[in-house]
């Protein structure tokens, strides 16, 4: 049963990503980024407000601190998403987000001087020609005459912008408790997002695109959160994140069933390596992270 928490949490994960793909043909990625974040931010008000209070002294040194994992989190992650979702398909959004761990090793190791061995590295070599062979379509050597697409390279900086989150995170780890730092750096991203909503071409919600803010709002940033944080508990952060590797799968089946994507050949081989190299850098990562206590906050 225990199983079961993580197993949702990436169910419903995946479903954003086909939902952020749908969005693109309803709302302005502005206003969805903003309103997601918002509602979000309503829910757990009631839950969290008094206890940030109590702690608004303790909390005060750590502002800092939130206001950049909101930025890299919350804000660029999703909503260079929901810009990609206008120029690439869930399928390659769920496969390039399979790329976040072995990206926070890469800035581990360059950023932070974090040792890495040589399965770890030659993980990381055999996920980048899974991109290569992905985002060439099964021809790498094309994307030499024709660049990269546009959603996918949005997609690939927001993967590494989560990267260095996770990596923030856990290196930071803020002793305040998984939801009243999900409430922080939720708030926060509300206050970044902002500004970013004068540049939409309208800020409306359509009748068609309720559902898709809810999902994202309550959904994804609640319930998913919840699920993972439960996860977390009963199985431990590093079993927990293994289930991760499922969203590639997941979203590409979403998208299939209801966007009507078709999964093509370099999918399958290109996410295949992807996946195997996430796998090699995962196995060491956890070699050489074991006995230590880790904070993971989704």
């Amino acid at each position: 049963m225990a199983m079961l928490f993580p197993l949702l949490a990436v169910l419903i994960w995946a479903a954003n990503t086909v939902v952020s793909k749908a969005a693109a043909q309803v709302l302005d990625p502005a206003a969805i980024s903003f309103y997601r974040w918002l509602l979000a931010a309503l829910i757990l008000t009631p839950f969290c407000l008094r206890p940030l209070w109590r702690l608004r002294h303790e909390l005060r040194p750590w502002l800092g601190k939130f206001l950049l994992l909101s930025a890299l989190g919350m804000v660029m992650f999703q909503c260079l998403a929901y810009y990609a979702a206008h120029n690439t398909t869930a399928t390659n959004m769920g496969v390039i987000t399979a790329l976040v761990p072995l990206l926070g090793l890469v800035l581990n190791a360059l950023a932070f001087r974090q040792p890495v061995g040589g399965q770890a590295w030659f993980g990381v070599a055999v996920s980048l020609a899974g991109v290569l062979y992905l985002l060439g379509h099964g021809n790498p050597l094309g994307l030499i005459a024709n660049g990269i697409n546009h959603g996918d390279a949005l997609m690939l900086s927001g993967a590494a912008a989560y990267a260095l989150y996770g990596i923030l995170l856990r290196r930071w780890a803020p002793p305040f408790g998984a939801w009243l730092n999900l409430y922080l750096q939720v708030g926060m991203a509300v206050l970044l997002l902002a500004p970013l909503t004068l540049t939409a071409d309208s800020m409306a919600i359509p009748a068609r695109g309720v559902g898709l803010v809810l999902f994202a709002g309550i959904g994804s940033s609640v319930l998913a959160a919840y699920l993972w944080m439960r996860g977390i508990q009963r199985l431990g952060s590093e079993r927990t994140a293994i289930f991760m590797n499922l969203l590639p799968l997941f979203t590409a089946l979403m998208a299939s069933a209801t966007l009507g994507e078709t999964i093509h050949s370099y999918h399958w081989l290109g996410g295949g390596m992807i996946l195997l190299g996430v796998v090699l850098g995962q196995g060491m990562l956890r070699l050489k992270t074991a006995g230590r206590p880790a904070f993971v906050n989704k």
